[in-house]
């Protein structure tokens, strides 16, 4: 597509209340916001691993209209402190770059471009929010322990305590669980077994549109 007819097409572009949750939900998760023309636009990235390519592909399609191209896939090399060299794929896609975006990022960075959680978390969050961000971080506890686990490493302590107050909005009572890696400490928060079936709740409708997904449900509680 033509850069002229391209500012024209995205000049007309408007965000969906679902859209808007699942970036929303993504930014929590694993997705982020590269800004451009000193912050005054800002395009959503998304990769994952190639084996969530359905999730990827689905997320693809409801964000499609604010996408030129396809998910590609690409070769990443990590180095292990041992110096061992692990090759994987990741897949992924990123939106234009738009000024309908900034809202999102002065919501989800900070002034050194660090990603935080908004102050209005509470107002942002919704279901589907809520399972994005479990699809993009989540795991399934265990068979014994019943329940989930979202790993939110990259907030803090106090910023942690504010989605906690978001999610029982939604009837979803947890606690934070510490975790010590490299003489750093971490916080997951972990979803008490009391509330578990109603989260899981929230998380359903997506996994029954994206199968693949599912295992992030585990596979003993009981059916709908």
């Amino acid at each position: 597509m033509h850069s002229n007819l391209i500012e024209n097409y995205k000049r007309n572009l408007k965000l969906t209340k679902e859209q808007r949750a699942i970036i929303v939900g993504t930014l929590l998760g694993d997705g982020h916001l590269e800004a451009s023309n000193k912050s005054r636009t800002y395009r959503l990235k998304i990769e994952h691993s190639i084996k969530q390519k359905e999730y990827v592909d689905w997320l693809y399609q409801k964000m499609k209209p604010w996408i030129n191209g396809l998910p590609k896939a690409r070769k990443v090399n990590s180095i292990f402190p041992n110096g061992k060299i692990l090759e994987s794929t990741k897949y992924g896609f990123t939106t234009y770059s738009h000024g309908k975006l900034r809202y999102y990022g002065q919501q989800f960075y900070s002034k050194e471009k660090k990603k935080v959680v908004p102050k209005m978390i509470s107002k942002l969050l919704n279901p589907l929010a809520i399972a994005i961000w479990y699809l993009d971080d989540g795991s399934w506890k265990s068979a014994r322990h019943k329940t989930f686990i979202i790993h939110t490493h990259a907030f803090s302590k106090q910023e942690l305590k504010s989605l906690q107050r978001a999610l029982e909005n939604f009837k979803i009572k947890t606690r934070l669980h510490r975790q010590n890696r490299e003489e750093k400490t971490y916080w997951r928060i972990y979803v008490l077994s009391e509330s578990a079936a109603e989260f899981r709740k929230l998380i359903i409708p997506i996994t029954n549109q994206i199968p693949s997904m599912k295992y992030k449900l585990g596979n003993t509680l009981p059916k709908e």
